[in-house]
């Protein structure tokens, strides 16, 4: 999924640059490529090793990841019909969209149902444990709702289009309220014992996801509104863009400047590259789409300098992150699982 945003950012810059479209093509095949492994892998695991991957829903550390598959098909899904329509064409393209974003947002249901069910009673974690992962789950229902409403105008005039906008909707709101119970323990943990383990620091990034994803939503919806719901309701789902997007924004920039000064603290003490290095880029992603989003439905040239910012951030980070995968896979140090990290040294100060 932070592949496939990628493609899915760059054709949603306002004004979409006509030039770089073969290039988010190929990453789009990229990360169709890398969706079909991981479901292979995944599915490999469960039919092979039944007990280590039972044994994993019940890891509260390892339980929430199972939050992104379901965003994987989704994203993918997303950037199929963007830009993966320029190679399979519209009718391919949009089967395919259709198909994975069923199977994604079935999936983000379970998981948004079940891994909050076995916190509940079997991981019972305490608050020192909280963390930016947990919100995995709860962020897979979001990713729906933003994708969703590329398909709205596919769906026959009436009540398709309207049960598909209103659904989408409801996923906001699910996963919007879950994120807003569940942030608090985040902010909390850090407050009152410290910034996590170096190797775990790149998950802060993570809570820009429902932030990002959230503002992306509303505004495809209201795009899409008055085709599906017409008047009064697609004047007042406008104007809640808007109203909604621009002080979540705001919020995801205090987020990312924090998140980002705890990141370049944890270099400092010697953090190294691991797999959660991926959350530089899909939750970026989706401040990049949310932003372009609002420069849209407010026509302020500011909202488009912000996607373009956020953009290049975006491709840094994937890039970075893409290397450091490869060679770890090259040299052997990927996949394996990390060690229990070493408790940070006491300083004074």
């Amino acid at each position: 999924m932070g592949t496939a945003i990628v493609a899915t950012a760059g054709a949603a810059l306002p004004p979409a640059p006509p030039g770089p479209r073969p290039l988010w093509v190929a990453v789009w095949a990229l990360s169709a490529v890398a969706l079909a492994a991981v479901l292979g892998a995944r599915a490999g695991h469960w039919l092979h090793h039944r007990d280590q991957a039972r044994a994993h829903l019940l890891d509260p550390a390892v339980a929430p990841f199972y939050g992104c598959p379901p965003m994987a098909l989704l994203a993918v899904g997303a950037a199929t019909l963007a830009v993966g329509r320029d190679v399979l064409g519209e009718g391919a393209a949009l089967a395919v969209a259709a198909v994975l974003f069923g199977a994604g947002t079935l999936l983000a249901l379970v998981v948004a149902v079940g891994i909050p069910y076995l916190m509940v009673v079997r991981h019972r974690p305490a608050l020192r444990d909280a963390s930016p992962v947990w919100l995995l789950p709860l962020v897979a229902p979001m990713v729906s709702a933003a994708v969703g409403p590329s398909l709205v105008p596919y769906l026959p005039a009436g009540q398709g289009r309207a049960a598909l906008l209103y659904g989408c909707y409801a996923l906001f709101g699910l996963s919007l309220l879950a994120t807003l119970t569940m942030l608090p323990l985040v902010l909390a943990r850090l407050v009152s014992h410290g910034p996590p383990p170096l190797a775990l620091t790149p998950a802060l990034f993570l809570v820009l996801g429902p932030l990002g994803q959230s503002t992306t939503a509303v505004g495809r919806l209201a795009d899409m509104a008055p085709s599906a719901v017409g008047a009064p309701y697609a004047g007042a789902l406008s104007a809640f863009a808007v109203v909604y997007g621009v002080p979540v924004t705001g919020f995801a920039l205090l987020w990312l400047a924090l998140a980002a000064a705890l990141v370049v603290r944890a270099v400092r003490r010697g953090m190294r590259f691991t797999m959660t290095w991926w959350a530089f880029t899909f939750p970026v992603g989706t401040c990049v789409t949310g932003a372009a989003g609002l420069a849209t439905h407010t026509g302020l040239t500011a909202f488009a300098w912000l996607a373009a910012a956020l953009f290049a951030v975006l491709v840094t980070a994937w890039a970075v992150a893409a290397w450091g995968t490869v060679r770890g896979l090259l040299g052997g140090s990927l996949p394996g699982a990390p060690g229990t990290p070493a408790p940070e040294p006491v300083r004074a100060g």
